[in-house]
């Protein structure tokens, strides 16, 4: 069976290295443009900030061991065309062109940054962050500058910042939407982040688009609404699009979002596959397609792909899109609907909130945590934030199984907990939270009831 993969990041790898699991014989080669793979997109701000030593200690494996397991990776290399009726993928590389016939096509081409469509953003000094290479650019940029501005108040827009902050630059976040990472948090726990950033020093202005870039040749400054910022550099954390263009050559159907698949990851055309950001997927909650762009989401959907072309049978679950992110000292996370996109979807919403501890108040080094459980008005917990300084991931994927087994907030408080004084309080955050929102839940009730 000879396997062609399209796409060097976690799905495209994972890919491969699943369906050697599974197939010993298989002839598997994938492609990618760029020059480096097997490497952690999601480490890069870490490296900034001087958390991971160097972009080297990063990348986990070299095309050489995938070369040892008998997976052949052909490094810059652009795919120029797909043709499903001969079953071949043609490529470039360098000055090189060739073409591969394939039994099974995977497409796993990820996501492109997004680009505001505003005057300067082709001046020197401006950036995306998508690959190692952007990040080697980057730091390689920052250590020659005294200002940045981050365009995007995502999480990796953050997670940039703070590299950037520790640095010794002077940061300004700016975000056109009135709140920090708004696809994840509500407001009023986004307020927290929030908070802690600016207590570093990154200033944080929102509800205001990015009107222009100006400098001659190189970045000067930034016109953000009507304040204009002085800056030597521009990181446009802007979001990504799915890189759809070769499905759609292929002839794949796609959705409003990406490529559409089925729950075996086959799209619509026989014998191809499709992972990662290019593809939809079903939310748990609203059942509606969404996107998923989270490494933790390519890996699974790889295995299930991997199985299925290996000749076993596998299924990719809807998601709750579960995530969780360290800046500084402050971790953050959250899985489900927020409260803000549940009303957006129709759903009525009770939110049990909780400021606790981390450990019993009596030990040192309790930190504090702030718990948000949203449900719906059978008290079905349908999403989960957490703000703290330690143990936030745990609790997430607790939240992540709550929710996906169908869990009442009435029956997450009456379930047992672990507790010792040096790592939880006696009454877990996550148990005061849901207790909250039946408290609330019952008033709703009773309101009705009369």
């Amino acid at each position: 069976m000879r396997v062609v993969i399209i796409g060097g990041g976690a799905g495209g790898l994972s890919t491969a290295s699943n369906i050697r699991k599974y197939d010993k014989e298989a002839d598997i080669t994938v492609i990618t443009r760029d020059k480096h793979v097997a490497y952690s997109p999601c480490a890069i701000p870490y490296v900034m900030c001087g958390e991971v030593e160097s972009f080297d200690d990063i990348i986990m494996h070299t095309p050489e061991d995938y070369r040892d397991r008998n997976i052949k990776i052909l490094t810059e290399t652009e795919v120029e065309g797909v043709s499903p009726e001969k079953k071949t993928v043609t490529y470039r590389r360098g000055e090189e062109a060739g073409e591969i016939p394939y039994d099974v096509l995977v497409i796993a081409t990820g996501g492109s940054p997004f680009i505001p469509p505003v005057e300067g953003v082709d001046l020197e000094g401006v950036f995306t962050i998508r690959s190692l290479t952007d990040g080697e650019k980057i730091a390689e940029w920052a250590s020659k500058s005294k200002s940045a501005v981050v365009v995007g108040a995502g999480l990796i827009g953050l997670e940039m910042a703070y590299g950037l902050l520790r640095m010794g630059l002077e940061v300004t976040v700016t975000e056109m939407l009135p709140q920090i990472v708004p696809r994840s948090l509500d407001p009023d726990m986004a307020a927290i982040v929030q908070e802690y950033l600016e207590e570093k020093g990154i200033r944080v202005i929102l509800g205001k688009a990015l009107e222009r870039i100006t400098g001659d040749e190189r970045v000067e400054r930034v016109m953000v609404g009507d304040e204009c910022i002085d800056a030597d550099m521009v990181i446009l954390a802007t979001g990504v699009r799915p890189e759809k263009k070769l499905a759609e050559m292929a002839g794949c159907e796609t959705g409003q979002w990406a490529v559409r698949v089925n729950e075996r990851m086959q799209t619509s055309v026989p014998d191809i596959y499709a992972v990662g950001d290019c593809v939809e997927v079903h939310d748990a909650i609203t059942g509606f397609r969404t996107q998923s762009p989270l490494g933790s989401a390519a890996v699974r959907q790889a295995k299930v792909a991997a199985k299925n072309i290996a000749g076993m049978d596998a299924v990719f679950r809807p998601v709750l899109n579960a995530m969780v992110s360290k800046i500084g000292e402050l971790e953050f996370g959250a899985v489900g609907l927020t409260e803000v996109t549940a009303l957006q979807n129709g759903i009525k919403v009770v939110s049990g909130k909780k400021r606790a501890l981390t450990k019993a108040r009596y030990y040192p080094g309790a930190e504090r945590i702030d718990v948000k459980m949203i449900c719906d008005l059978n008290g079905r917990i349908i999403g989960c934030q957490i703000v703290a300084k330690e143990r936030v991931a745990e609790r997430i994927d607790t939240m992540s199984l709550a929710i996906s087994q169908g869990m009442t907030c009435a029956e997450l408080a009456e379930t047992e907990f672990s507790y010792a004084p040096p790592v939880s309080m006696v009454i877990d955050p996550i148990i005061l939270a849901a207790e909250d929102a039946c408290e609330k839940l019952k008033r709703v009730n009773n309101k009705k009831a009369e």
